[in-house]
C-alpha cells in the first residue's frame, strides 16, 4: 500500500485514477494544479507523485524542477495527453521516474507505481544505513587525551604511515581506525577489518592472503584474501597480538614488498593497501616472550596511538551519555530521555572494566527500563545485572 498524490487539472482524470488506485488499496490525495501539488508534497511524505504536464499556474516540468530543488526524494511519474518523445526525454532528464502517455494503460500504470515504490523504499533504507554507518565514526569526548588523539589523527591520516593502536578491550580502538581511514587518501577505497583473535591459527594465512583451488582439503575454489579485498583502501588488523608467528612472517613480507602470495600458489600479487593494526596486549612483553616478531612491531608502529580506558577519562561520561541516549532513542523511535545531574555522578563512580562497550550497554538498559528522567537511584538499581547489585 502506497500513499500517492495525483496532480492534474482535469477532474475526470483525477477521479478515474483515484478509483483505480483505491481499488488497489492505495491511499490517494489530489491537487488541482502544480502550485497546490508542490505545497502538499512539501508537507506530506508521499511514496509516489503522479503529475500531469499541461496545467495552469505551474506546469508539470516546472513542478518537477521545484521538487528536485527542494530535495523532495519522492519518485515523480509524469502523465500527459500531449506527450511526445521529446517531452518524455526532457522529463526523465530532469529527474522524473517515468513518463506515461494518456490514455493511460492500466497495467503499465500499476507496474510503474510498484517500481517507483521500490525505489522510494530503497532510498529510505539507504538513508537509514548511511545514518547508521555515520554513527560508527563519531568520537565523543572533550577530555585532554581525546583531543590529543583527534589532533594526532588529523596529522597522521593524510599520510601513508602505518599506525599501531593500543588500548583495553572496548575502549574504542576500532573507532580510531575508522577515523584514520575516513580522513585518509584511501577513504574512497574499502575498509576491511580482520579480527586476528577470532580466526583459528591454521586459517589466518588463508584469510589474509587468500588461497588457490586445492591448496588444502576444503579449498574447493580460488579465494581472494583480505589484502586483495582491501586494494586501494585500508586493512585493519585488530588484535594483531594474537596472530600466529608464521602469519606474522608473511605479513612482514607483505609490508616490506607490497606483494602477497596466495596459500598454495606461486604467483605474486602487488597490493596497494594501508595497514592499521590494533592490540590490547603489551607487544613489548610479547616480544620478550617470543610471541611477537620485533621486526614486525617496528614495521607496524611508525605511529603509536594509545586509546585510554573509560576509567581514565570519566570527565567524558556526560557527553558520552548524551550521545548514546540520542542515538539509542532514535534507533528505537522513542521520545528522548535525559539523565539527572546526580545520575551522571553515579555513572562516574562505576568501575567501567568493559569501557565504552559496557557503558553503551548500560545506557541502553537504563533507557529501556527507566522513565523520561533517569535518576541516580535508577543507575544504582539497573547499572549492574539484576541480582548482582553489590
Amino acid at each position: 500500500m502506497a500513499k500517492i498524490l495525483i496532480i492534474d487539472d482535469e477532474k475526470s482524470i483525477r477521479k478515474t485514477l483515484r478509483e483505480i488506485l483505491e481499488y488497489e488499496k492505495h491511499i490517494v490525495d489530489e491537487a488541482v494544479d502544480g502550485m497546490e501539488g508542490f505545497g502538499m508534497a512539501q508537507k506530506e511524505n508521499y511514496d509516489v507523485l503522479l503529475c500531469d504536464i499541461k496545467m495552469p499556474k505551474m506546469d508539470g516540468l516546472e513542478l518537477l524542477d521545484k521538487i528536485i530543488q527542494a530535495n523532495i526524494e519522492t519518485p515523480v511519474v509524469m502523465i500527459s495527453g500531449h506527450g511526445t518523445i521529446e517531452t518524455a526525454v526532457e522529463a526523465v532528464k530532469k529527474g522524473a521516474f517515468d513518463f506515461i502517455a494518456k490514455p493511460l494503460d492500466l497495467n503499465r500504470l500499476l507496474v510503474t507505481i510498484r517500481n517507483a515504490m521500490d525505489k522510494s523504499h530503497l532510498v529510505t533504507e539507504t538513508k537509514a544505513l548511511k545514518k547508521k554507518v555515520s554513527k560508527t565514526v563519531d568520537m565523543i569526548g572533550a577530555s585532554r587525551v581525546i583531543i590529543q588523539i583527534k589532533e594526532m589523527i588529523e596529522k597522521v591520516a593524510p599520510t601513508e604511515a602505518r599506525v599501531l593502536i593500543t588500548g583495553e578491550n572496548g575502549s574504542g580502538k576500532e573507532l580510531v581506525a575508522r577515523w584514520i581511514h575516513a580522513k585518509s587518501n584511501h577513504s574512497p577505497g574499502p575498509l576491511v577489518e580482520v579480527n586476528c583473535a577470532a580466526i583459528p591459527s591454521e586459517l589466518i594465512e588463508s584469510e589474509l592472503f587468500g588461497h588457490e583451488k586445492g591448496a588444502f582439503t576444503s579449498a574447493i575454489n580460488q579465494r581472494k584474501g583480505k589484502f586483495e579485498q582491501a586494494e586501494a583502501g585500508t586493512l585493519f588488523l585488530d588484535e594483531i597480538g594474537d596472530m600466529s608467528l608464521s602469519a606474522q612472517a608473511k605479513v612482514l613480507r607483505a609490508l616490506q614488498e607490497n606483494k602477497i602470495i596466495r596459500v598454495g600458489g606461486e604467483k605474486e600479487f602487488k597490493v596497494n593497501v594501508r595497514v592499521i593494526a590494533a592490540t590490547n596486549k603489551d607487544l613489548r612483553k610479547e616480544i620478550e616472550k617470543g610471541n611477537f616478531r620485533e621486526d614486525l612491531y617496528h614495521r607496524l608502529s611508525v605511529i603509536l596511538i594509545h586509546v585510554p580506558s573509560l576509567n581514565d577519562r570519566k570527565e567524558d561520561i556526560p557527553l558520552l551519555a548524551e550521545h548514546f541516549v540520542k542515538q539509542i532513542c532514535d534507533d528505537y523511535g522513542m521520545p528522548p530521555k535525559s539523565f539527572s545531574r546526580e545520575a551522571i555522578k553515579e555513572l562516574q563512580k562505576i568501575n567501567w572494566t568493559g569501557n565504552i562497550r559496557e557503558f553503551r550497554n548500560v545506557i541502553e538498559r537504563l533507557i529501556i527500563l527507566c522513565e523520561k528522567i533517569i535518576t541516580d537511584a535508577d543507575v544504582r538499581a539497573f547499572a549492574r545485572p539484576i541480582g548482582n547489585q553489590s
